[in-house]
């Protein structure tokens, strides 16, 4: 630890220290403490929004099941229900009551 760059801290000099913590900076290897605790923070609040927005995302998919449940259901409801004529449903017929193609009305 004693040496740097084949040479010890003495015979480096004082040039040598502030030229090493000057490259230090540039590469990014050394912040200074406010950088450092404001990039901190800013990792910790863009956690907790990701956080926050799976939770709404996991809500709003269970929401979209339970419709779609209920879509099934009412499906599987007005299928069953019978015709204004008398005759049962069939599974094309159109709920509108317009007549379909190639029918005789």
């Amino acid at each position: 630890m004693g040496e740097l760059i084949g040479a010890g801290w003495a015979t480096v000099g004082a040039t040598g220290l502030l030229g090493t913590a000057v490259l230090l900076v540039l590469t990014g290897g050394l912040v200074p403490r406010r950088t450092y605790n404001d990039m901190r923070d800013e990792r910790n609040t863009w956690r907790q929004a990701h956080t926050e927005s799976e939770k709404a995302r996991q809500v709003a998919q269970q929401q979209v099941g339970e419709l779609l449940e209920l879509s099934r259901t009412a499906g599987h409801i007005l299928t069953s229900l019978p015709r204004p004529d008398g005759q049962g449903v069939s599974p094309d017929a159109q709920v509108d009551g317009t007549p379909t193609p190639g029918s005789v009305s």
